[in-house]
């Protein structure tokens, strides 16, 4: 399962970031973090966009406040990466790296 964690986390990384660098290109707002009020406007530009951009903010809030207390309790040192990966690089990739490390702390726990 954690090669496929791993896989996840690229493709995860790679391919909503791929639409990332053509606006980033395109319209000079780098990373969607160049010009924050246009990055807001277009994440809550109309109802439907607004309903999946709230989703998915509960989402990363849920996600960080479960991968902290997991992280502590597996006693895993690089929680933070995948906190940074998820901030910078959307949740397609920071979920399943984390998932990929809390892995290899699983197996190190029951051998």
């Amino acid at each position: 399962m954690r090669k496929t964690y791993l896989a996840a986390a690229i493709l995860g990384i790679l391919f909503p970031n791929i639409l990332v660098l053509k606006i980033s290109i395109e319209t000079g707002n780098i990373m969607l973090y160049g010009d924050i009020p246009a990055t807001i406007s277009g994440m809550f530009g109309n109802e439907i966009a607004t309903v999946f951009i709230i989703d998915l903010l509960l989402l990363v809030l849920m996600f960080l406040l479960w991968s902290f207390r997991e992280a502590k309790r597996l006693g895993m040192k690089e929680w933070w990466v995948t906190t940074v990966v998820t901030m910078t690089l959307g949740l397609a990739g920071g979920l399943p790296l984390f998932l990929y490390l809390r892995e290899g702390y699983k197996s190190k726990a029951s051998q």
